[in-house]
């Protein structure tokens, strides 16, 4: 008998053997996989099953995709024109276009100026030093009143804030600010 099982493993075909052991592989690498645990939103391979609402996750269910990094494509800087073989020329603006330019910043930059501190002086009015009036409304509502006086003055620290951008401008363009 032992003759016989002997000369049954010898006319076994090659490609059963490697059936077999391919199925031996996935047994043992399925067997060696971890348990995933979902916690909420928080996948872990700790063990967390004595914790509350965390589930342990079947391993087919778990899917792992591999993302490719592209390679960072170098900055390319403008050419400061000391180079020949540049075919970009950096176009330059005339000293009367470019005094031009500045003047109409200048008046775009006041009128704006003016529109702040106007809008600033009919805030503050409103405002009246933290005492605007009550409208007929806010008199059977004092919340709706604090909540105006409120708005106004944040409205106020706003426009404040604004003028001081402005001036800033202004000061860097090299202008005196507007009174």
């Amino acid at each position: 008998m032992g003759a016989k099982n002997n000369q049954f493993s010898r006319h076994l075909p090659p490609s059963l053997c490697a059936a077999f052991a391919l199925a031996l592989a996935a047994q043992s690498a399925c067997a060696s996989q971890e348990r995933i645990f979902r916690c909420g939103n928080l996948y872990t391979n700790l063990d967390k099953a004595s914790e509350t609402g965390c589930e342990p996750v079947p391993v087919d269910r778990i899917s792992v995709v591999q993302s490719q990094v592209l390679p960072a494509k170098p900055v390319q800087r403008p050419s400061t024109g000391s180079g020949s073989g540049s075919s970009k020329s950096v176009a330059r603006v005339s000293g009367s276009e470019q005094r031009q330019k500045d003047g109409e910043s200048r008046q775009i930059l006041e009128a704006e100026w003016r529109k702040a501190k106007a809008r600033l002086q009919d805030l503050q009015a409103e405002y009246n030093h933290g005492e605007p009036e009550r409208l007929g409304t806010e008199r059977n509502n004092p919340q709706k009143y604090l909540d105006r006086v409120a708005a106004l003055k944040s409205s106020i620290t706003r426009t404040e804030a604004d003028l001081t951008g402005i001036r800033r401008e202004l000061a860097r363009m090299g202008f005196a600010a507007v009174p």
